[in-house]
């Protein structure tokens, strides 16, 4: 595989507070829409954070097969873009979980040379692992707020976005459909708490955050809460103020 020499530095850097796990779903569908064949997307966060919510909104978003999970024991899955869904001709999702790999070498003993020019590659757990794979790349950290009072920790609210695999066994990868799709994920629990995600864009393929689009007619814009929800910094009704 071709080595690249990665950026340290970021281009920018942007915060977003999401109060719901449909509002971190309906940012990784929005996302979806800026990307390409060939991106590299870095995951991070704590159990719980919302990768597998994000991921899953990511792959909505892309038009790849549904069944997201997170890849914990096959360390890779493969979905496949569906002909008959939103982007139809587009990218595939490489799903990779680099928790157990201990360095860039591992990372390249799972071949992902083969599908990163045809595909959106997601990395949970690949800071200091993965960032050779690329000129470029996006980070995105989601940090829950547990314990803390999460008013006003990002400069963009998250509203609600309506966004309407081969198997190499054990150590290897598998699909949304094949070998693995019934392997225990351990970010599957998502509760509706405040959540901050931070992402930062390197290399010449971010040099500025990315516009994401117009959400589908009916819904409500980025930015805005759902019907009925407390707007970020106001407490739920009769709930005692600075309380998650």
């Amino acid at each position: 595989m071709n080595a690249f020499e990665p950026p340290a530095v970021p281009n920018w850097e942007k915060t977003f507070t999401a109060t719901t796990a449909d509002q971190t779903h309906a940012f990784g569908a929005a996302l979806a829409g800026v990307l390409e064949a060939g991106d590299l997307l870095v995951l991070s966060g704590e159990l719980g954070a919302g990768k597998t919510t994000f991921t899953q909104g990511l792959g909505e978003g892309l038009g790849v097969r549904a069944g997201i999970i997170s890849p914990t024991f096959v360390l890779v899955r493969i979905h496949p873009n569906l002909p008959d869904g939103p982007r139809p001709g587009g990218p595939d999702l490489v799903h990779v979980d680099a928790y157990r790999l201990g360095s860039a070498a591992e990372i390249d003993d799972i071949d992902l040379e083969n599908t990163m020019d045809s595909s959106v590659t997601v990395v949970e757990w690949g800071h200091d692992r993965v960032e050779h794979l690329s000129d470029s790349r996006l980070e995105i950290d989601l940090h829950r707020a547990i314990g803390l009072n999460a008013t006003g920790l990002g400069d963009a609210r998250l509203g609600a976005v309506g966004l309407g695999d081969s198997a190499l066994g054990d150590g290897g990868a598998g699909t949304s459909s094949g070998n693995g799709a019934g392997t225990l994920d351990f970010d599957t629990e998502d509760t509706d708490e405040p959540r901050t995600i931070v992402m930062r864009g390197y290399g010449p393929r971010w040099p500025a955050a990315p516009e994401l689009g117009t959400p589908e007619p009916g819904t409500p814009e980025l930015g805005t809460p759902e019907p009925g929800t407390p707007e970020i910094g106001t407490a739920e009704p009769g709930a005692p103020e600075g309380k998650d």
